[in-house]
């Protein structure tokens, strides 16, 4: 993922995020700070809650929502470059690695 930081403050991180096609993040969780994600161009699949089984899937004109502490991962199923918009709010380290989000 290529982040570019549009603005940033003591609570608050926004920028534009490209996610090449086929890329998959690996688990993880933003602490204490939540996140809105606006997809520009191409598609969002975000994987979450217990052991990962729950999907959603974003294309252009979609908003996802993050909240706090959500262990997930993202990835671009599409064929094309992801654009997106990222804004998170909150204090603290903003990414925490993890081995994957709990069992249910």
């Amino acid at each position: 993922m290529d982040r570019q930081e549009a603005f940033a403050t003591e609570g608050m991180w926004s920028g534009f995020v490209r996610t090449e096609a086929g890329m998959v993040s690996g688990w993880h969780h933003h602490g204490e700070c939540e996140s809105v994600i606006y997809v520009l161009t191409g598609a969002l699949k975000m994987e979450f809650g217990p052991g990962g089984t729950n999907t959603v899937e974003a294309g252009p004109g979609d908003f996802i929502y993050v909240p706090k502490r959500a262990v997930h991962r993202e990835s671009n199923p599409s064929a094309e470059a992801a654009d997106i918009i990222v804004m998170r709010a909150g204090t603290g380290k903003s990414t925490f690695n993890v081995d994957g989000p709990p069992p249910g």
